[in-house]
């Protein structure tokens, strides 16, 4: 190892280059997906913002898929930079801690925020409104301009599958396909879930993904084969993983894939490329 500068300043200045590089390789060490770029796109729009947190290869070609996640409960990443890095909430968030894992030289992903004039609260109901569908449109569109990417698939997971089968609703010309991972279904105190939608808004290439032993009340594995089957859409149905830890209807469990991300995510992703599932153990 060179021996430290015998200059103050430039004792200083290496330190705080050592800082930086041991701080920047923490940082890797827990949150995997920072070994990729990550980037923060705004749209300012009427008096408040809307934002995604884009992440893809370091070095990709032109991108033929953009795959626009939707994270569970609350939905609000509040993101931001700050001193040129990314700050966001909701890091445990299945979508949003595996987003890797869709990673391939011609994917984009962009893990879509809540408007940040509804990060006091961005209600379900408040979801199923005109003004989020065009939140979601001009943020899509204005990432669509700037990386000439016209090809969109829209994933939601837990509470973030109401999102994203309003903003799909909404937005037929932009989600070729949406994916929906461990829904809501049934209704709560956060809202209605999926209970009362029309399953004829639904896009015509639409996925339903789930855990056979999800253990949420109101994502319930029978629910997904009822609305898998009234729907007349596929079903992906993961099993194994874990180990899990924390409450039922938490993102490191079996309703978030705790130890299948990576399976559940590749399968998705064939499926957008080929347009059909891989064979998956009964």
């Amino acid at each position: 190892m060179s021996p430290m500068p015998s200059s103050p300043l430039l004792r200083l200045a290496c330190a705080a280059l050592l800082a930086l590089a041991a701080g920047s390789a923490t940082a890797q060490a827990e949150d995997p997906n920072l070994a990729h770029p990550n980037r923060v796109h705004t749209v300012q729009r009427e008096g408040y913002t809307i934002s995604a947190l884009l992440t893809h290869r370091a070095s990709p070609q032109a991108f033929r898929h953009g795959v626009a996640l939707f994270p569970g409960h609350p939905g609000i990443l509040r993101l931001r930079e700050e001193d040129g890095a990314p700050r966001f909430e909701l890091r445990g968030n299945f979508l949003v801690r595996s987003r890797r894992q869709w990673l391939d030289e011609d994917v984009l992903v962009a893990v879509i925020d809540a408007p940040s004039d509804q990060w006091s609260g961005f209600s379900q109901q408040w979801r199923e409104s005109p003004r989020y569908g065009a939140d979601v449109e001009a943020l899509l569109a204005d990432i669509s301009a700037r990386y000439a990417l016209a090809d969109w698939t829209f994933v939601g997971t837990s509470e973030g599958a109401i999102s994203a089968f309003h903003a799909a609703r909404m937005n037929p010309a932009r989600a070729a396909r949406l994916i929906q991972t461990a829904s809501v279904f049934a209704a709560s105190n956060n809202g209605p879930g999926l209970s009362a939608v029309d399953l004829g808004a639904l896009p015509a290439a639409t996925l339903w993904v789930h855990h056979a032993d999800d253990p949420c009340r109101i994502t319930r594995y029978a629910d997904a084969l009822e609305f898998a089957a009234r729907s007349g859409k596929p079903l992906l149905t993961m099993r194994g993983g874990g180990p899990a830890r924390g409450g039922a209807c938490q993102a490191y469990t079996a309703h978030g894939f705790i130890g299948v991300e990576r399976e559940t995510v590749r399968a998705m992703l064939d499926w957008i490329r080929i347009g059909r599932l891989p064979e998956t153990p009964k």
